[in-house]
């Protein structure tokens, strides 16, 4: 039975000790002929052999694209737990190139040797088949729950992870009926070796494997079936195993680097080409793309996972593959969603969000960086477009310093890009957030109070409408569509690409002071003083912290001043750092793209459901400063900063952009989820006058029509109704076409 499987090639090297290199020179020729796959044996109570771990992590390191695995691995001399840590280990410094071959025991007397537990062929199959689910356990990192160990694995409240980098396939050397029959109930693969079979082998291990399959309600055909061979066979002979006994891999046995080449030269593509002219006849089409039964099972229901276009099931992610852990949350979220979609073209982008439409009663999020506070990129058991692919960021005109940027480009990516050319973008104080998310909310950053938003600087941008138009959108095309996105982006389309003038920046002191804090409302009001009179090149966050009980608060003030004179930066530091005590203080001169490289690559695994607030005030007068001190020293709120939004921000006129709240001068946000938390959150909210979208993590037409005065929300109602009448984009604070009844 041709099972369909794409044809592989692989090499089985001996890991002899004599001449050490001699096996990483082999897997390197392996590499260089074009075999997929180089494996190595495994006996460690073999004198003469090198351990091949260590082998296998030499060969991944001397070698840049072929895979490599253990045929088989010696399972009982190779505890589980750690073996799948180190095969999770593996698979990320290859950057995927990993596969575990799996093998029950065999020479008891010398494994027993080795302080290894002698087994019953019984016992040994059992302890593979408690193995292999101890693995898989401990490569699912994104689950909460710890392990549950067995009889042989007693591994009751060891932790998950690493996750590996991606789904790491287990084959399983097999040729006994109990063994054929767990490959089918749980292996990836079948990996006999040819020498060992007797005629009629191969069929009847496939019919065992194929029935132990169908019984565990699995598809047969996600278990490869690979084959270690001599290599002198004939083409008849290996085209007859291929398309009767549905092998879809060869391994040449063998450390002759004469055969191994005149097998990749003469016989992989003849055979490659016989077994293709046989499919073609036959109507069979070669895919590897069969998703195990085990992630079946943890679909989301009302997905048609089935119907996923072409163009994206590859990149796809869902519930069952490894690379859900570091994708289903966002950076202050935890998320469920039922699948990611991971475009790397506009046209892909096109493809998820037709099939997005066709899900109308799911959440849909749309991801850039997946830092965003708000945590709206994800969901539970709905659909996240994830745009990071489209993350292009190039300087088309230095002189006239226009830049175009993809939406899942980063803004510590994009400081680094423009450095070179003495431009940057005040963007946010996180090099993490992704341009897409904050370069249609707003974008409150270093800058702002002498250079203004983000959305300040975009001339143009191109937007993927809910229909799947796209759309070119400047001051003069679309400038309806224009005005939406500066400042309710998320609302109108997706935006794939964005043309900003950026601004001449060289080196800036970059400041961090921390202060005790005695009285802390009179502290916020001249602080709020000091930065409206402050030159606009001085913009400055700040985090207020209540103490412990009969102690002070503190307050770690940061930010920036646009100047790369010493003389000037004290200078304007000079009467902030007057405020109060100093109990740290740190001036340095840095390249703005310094500045905001402070994100790590590390993926986003937020648990639970983030509380922010945010309000906009236009002054930080004696009460709101007095509430705004109640709050940050009650102890209820674990975080409460203080952004200045004025400046140059100020000067845009309030219709210009969806952003309209320009009178303001303050930007605040704090988290706390206590009933005495909201009661001074309300206070304090009494002194408001609009909020950021950004960092406000409630939803509803009440926080919306908080967000943007009326006059706006009309014009965005009247805007959302022509380019999303059917309210596509309505999860990141959706604004209808029509107001929602009272009541």
């Amino acid at each position: 039975m041709d099972y369909g499987h794409t044809l592989r090639f692989g090499t089985f090297i001996t890991p002899t000790a004599a001449q050490p290199q001699a096996a990483v020179q082999l897997a390197q020729l392996s590499e260089s002929l074009g075999y997929d796959l180089v494996t190595f044996q495994d006996h460690p109570y073999q004198a003469s052999f090198l351990d091949t771990w260590t082998l296998m992590s030499y060969v991944a390191a001397a070698t840049t694209s072929i895979q490599i695995s253990p045929n088989v691995l010696n399972l009982p001399l190779r505890p589980a737990p750690v073996t799948a840590r180190a095969a999770a280990s593996l698979d990320l410094l290859s950057g995927g190139r990993f596969s575990l071959g799996l093998g029950a025991g065999g020479f008891w007397d010398a494994i027993e040797a080795m302080g290894g537990r002698r087994l019953t062929p019984g016992q040994a199959v059992d302890a593979l088949s408690e193995a292999i689910d101890i693995m898989r356990g401990t490569w699912a990192a994104g689950e909460r729950s710890v392990l549950k160990g067995g009889e042989y694995y007693p591994v009751n409240g060891a932790k998950r992870g690493p996750a590996p980098a991606h789904d790491i396939p287990i084959w399983v050397g097999a040729y006994k009926p109990r063994m054929l029959r767990l490959t089918g109930e749980k292996g990836d693969g079948w990996l006999p070796s040819l020498p060992y079979l007797k005629p009629g082998d191969l069929h009847s291990g496939n019919a065992r494997i194929d029935d132990a399959a169908a019984e565990a309600g699995r598809n047969p055909a996600e278990i490869r079936r690979l084959l270690n061979i001599t290599g002198t066979e004939s083409l008849d002979q290996l085209a007859g195993m291929a398309l009767d006994d549905g092998i879809g891999t060869f391994i040449v046995m063998g450390d002759d680097p004469a055969v191994l080449q005149r097998f990749a030269e003469q016989t992989m593509p003849q055979l490659r080409e016989t077994v293709a002219e046989a499919r073609a006849t036959s109507g069979t089409v070669a895919s590897d793309n069969i998703r195990p039964a085990r992630a079946i099972a943890l679909r989301r229901e009302g997905i048609a996972y089935d119907e996923l276009p072409e163009s994206l099931r590859e990149s796809a992610i869902e519930p069952g593959d490894s690379a859900y852990a570091g994708a289903r949350s966002t950076y202050m979220r935890g998320g469920a969603p039922g699948l990611v979609l991971r475009p790397s073209t506009v046209d892909e982008v096109r493809d998820a969000l037709l099939f997005a439409r066709r899900h109308p009663s799911l959440p849909l999020g749309i991801r850039s960086g997946g830092h965003g506070i708000s945590g709206r990129s994800t969901n539970d058991g709905g659909i996240v477009i994830d745009l990071k692919k489209l993350n292009e960021i190039e300087v088309i005109d230095a002189e006239t310093r226009l830049v175009r940027i993809g939406p899942g480009a980063r803004w510590m990516d994009v400081a680094a890009a423009l450095q070179p050319f003495g431009l940057a973008l005040s963007s946010g104080d996180y090099g993490g957030v992704g341009v897409g998310g904050l370069a249609t909310a707003g974008g409150v950053g270093f800058l702002g109070r002498e250079h203004g938003l983000t959305i300040d600087h975009m001339v143009a941008a191109d937007v993927l409408l809910a229909d799947g138009t796209l759309a070119h959108t400047s001051a003069t095309e679309n400038p309806e569509l224009f005005w939406a996105v500066r400042g309710a982006g998320a609302n109108v389309g997706i935006v794939v690409s964005f043309d900003f003038v950026a601004d001449a920046v060289g080196d800036v002191g970059w400041a961090q002071l921390a202060f005790q804090v005695d009285d802390a409302a009179q502290f916020l009001e001249e602080f709020g003083r000091l930065q409206e009179e402050s030159p606009r090149d001085t913009t400055l966050f700040l985090i207020l912290s209540g103490g412990r009980p009969a102690e002070p608060a503190t307050a770690q003030m940061y930010g920036v001043v646009n100047s790369s004179d010493p003389d000037t930066i004290i200078a304007r530091l000079q009467p902030f750092a007057e405020l109060a005590p100093l109990v740290g203080q740190q001036v340095q001169l840095l390249p703005y793209a310094a500045v905001m490289a402070n994100a790590s690559d590390v993926a986003h695994n937020a648990q639970g459901e983030p509380s922010f607030r945010s309000g906009l005030v236009e002054h930080l007068d004696a009460p709101t400063a007095r509430a705004a001190a109640a709050l940050a020293t009650s102890g209820s709120a674990p975080w409460f900063q203080i952004r200045p939004v004025g400046g140059a921000i100020n000067d845009v006129a309030p219709d210009a952009t969806a952003y309209a709240h320009r009178s303001a001068n303050f930007s605040i946000t704090s988290v706390g989820r206590s009933a005495r938390f909201e009661q001074l959150w309300d206070s304090l909210a009494e002194h408001f006058d609009g909020l950021y979208l950004s960092f406000e993590s409630r939803t509803g037409e009440q926080i919306v029509a908080q967000a943007f005065p009326p006059a706006t929300l009309a014009r965005l109602r009247a805007i959302k109704a022509e380019v999303d009448p059917d309210f596509v984009f309505r999860d990141n604070f959706g604004v209808a076409a029509e107001p929602a009844p009272l009541g």
